[in-house]
């Protein structure tokens, strides 16, 4: 009986004042070697069909990856292309700069059993930089984010678990929204579009970048269901997870740039630019004097149509002086998820 209330005592006092993370922490390593054995039989039986592979199988296997490599290489070229001409109109338009994220590759060592949940544990942890919030992505799309760390392991809340929400936009028209986990490794939530939206069956979902989580303009569902009912407020929309959420074993972990780097790159970019000279003025007749020289006009006016002012050339960065880029709101993120509801 002493057991018992120790027990539920230790509990309700961790879960309201969170004192027992160092102890859970510390429990968290000395289990590690376990889950290493644990998976000892999985890994000899991959080694085992590695090892004793067919050499016409091996040849197969190469003559795939060489095709697809090439493929990549000349994608890669295309996107590179594109990546330095965005950069050059961002440093036109003296817009924020956008460069690749730093990603670290995390393997998969177990999944949280719990129907109620969706959540895994990879083989990264705080001393790998690891971090609570941090992106995690597979291969196609975003998984979830990172919400508990320990020295060498790592718990990821995925997107589908029922407390996630991830701001995300339509590709097509970039309509805005929250999407939200139903609790199935297979279908996401849109419920807080107005009945009207410009949503459609097949309609790419990429994240907004609102929040600060996520990066923008990463793949996260595509929408497979919309139904409208007469007399309802809002539309029936579910999309599908483009992630591989039930059968995959390699995740990154995604850093972003820090609003501090992002400071140094504008003023960078800004220096870098070629000052732009002033437009030339062609010099006017002879005037008599006490008369005021007035400005060669830029072309013959009609009879009785008003002079208008000759336009000052823009100032370098294309903006008009003073001219202030519209703020971005930021909403507060949820608990237990990415985004904002």
């Amino acid at each position: 009986m002493v057991a018992v209330v120790a027990s539920i005592v230790l509990m309700a006092v961790d879960h309201r004042q969170h004192h027992l993370q160092f102890v859970r922490s510390a429990l968290a390593v000395l289990t590690a070697p376990l889950q290493g054995i644990a998976q000892l039989p999985v890994s000899a039986v991959d080694w085992f069909s590695e090892t004793f592979a067919t050499r016409h199988r091996l040849q197969d296997d190469n003559a795939t990856l060489r095709e697809a490599n090439l493929i990549l290489k000349a994608r890669l070229q295309k996107l590179e292309a594109l990546e330095a001409e965005n950069l050059q109109l961002r440093n036109l338009l003296d817009s924020s700069i956008k460069v690749g994220e730093r990603v670290l590759i995390g393997e998969l060592i177990s999944v949280d059993l719990d129907p109620y949940t969706q959540q895994i544990t990879i083989n990264k942890g705080s001393t790998s930089g690891v971090y609570e919030g941090q992106p995690v992505l597979d291969a196609e799309a975003v998984m979830g984010q990172v919400v508990h760390t320990t020295p060498f392991t790592s718990r990821v809340l995925l997107v589908t678990d029922t407390s996630h929400a991830i701001p995300v936009q339509v590709q097509r028209n970039g309509l805005r929204t929250i999407a939200v986990g139903t609790g199935r490794t297979n279908q996401l939530e849109l419920p807080y579009l107005p009945i009207n939206a410009d949503v459609r069956q097949g309609d790419m979902l990429v994240t907004s970048g609102l929040g600060g989580t996520f990066p923008p303009g990463y793949p996260v569902a595509v929408v497979s269901t919309v139904s409208r009912r007469a007399g309802e407020a809002f539309p029936h929309v579910l999309a599908t997870p483009q992630a591989h959420l039930d059968r995959v074993r390699e995740v990154l972990l995604v850093w972003t740039m820090s609003p501090l780097q992002v400071l140094q790159a504008q003023e960078q970019a800004r220096s870098a630019e070629p000052a732009v000279p002033p437009a030339a003025v062609p010099p006017g007749p002879a005037v008599a004097a006490g008369q005021a020289a007035a400005p060669a006009p830029a072309a013959v006016a009609q009879p009785g149509a008003a002079a208008k002012p000759k336009a000052h050339a823009a100032p370098a960065g294309g903006s008009a002086p003073g001219a202030k880029p519209p703020g971005q709101k930021k909403p507060p993120p949820p608990a237990g998820g990415g985004g904002s509801r």
